[in-house]
């Protein structure tokens, strides 16, 4: 029995996390917004599954593996800002009003915008360095691919 407990704490770390790059940043924002209402249901993980996969070109398997890194990545890290950052400084204003929008549609996938969620994607908008005229424009193409 001794053993046994002496054995569960030489148990093998788990792999550390790699530094995310701009697509496990916005990929960890989806995850962000989706959980900021405490209710991260199976629509936003699918959701969030189909815009890795076509956002970047992956098969449903490895967006799902994608996306449980960003989940790793999102809990870790401190706050929004940090991934916002690293988009801004690291994509053209293009690519940062579409990881926008994806983000809209992390929010719009269950049929509700909780206030927490509102407060989370405006947050990243700010970090992202866009405006909120660039928001609405984002939401609206969002609602669009509903």
């Amino acid at each position: 029995m001794l053993s046994r407990i002496l054995h569960a704490f030489s148990a093998p770390k788990p792999a550390p996390l790699p530094e995310p790059d701009e697509k496990l940043a916005l990929g960890a924002l989806m995850v962000r917004v989706a959980k900021s209402d405490r209710h991260y249901d199976l629509a936003e993980i699918k959701r969030i599954d189909r815009l890795l996969a076509r956002l970047y070109g992956l098969r449903p398997i490895e967006a799902a593996k994608m996306r449980a890194l960003c989940e790793r990545l999102e809990h870790d890290a401190p706050n929004t800002a940090r991934f916002g950052h690293l988009i801004r400084e690291t994509v053209r204003l293009e690519a940062r009003i579409a990881a926008l929008e994806a983000l809209w549609e992390v929010v719009l996938a269950d049929g509700e915008s909780a206030p927490e969620e509102l407060s989370a994607i405006d947050a990243a908008r700010e970090a992202m360095g866009l405006s909120a005229a660039d928001s609405a424009s984002a939401r609206a193409l969002a609602e669009g691919q509903g």
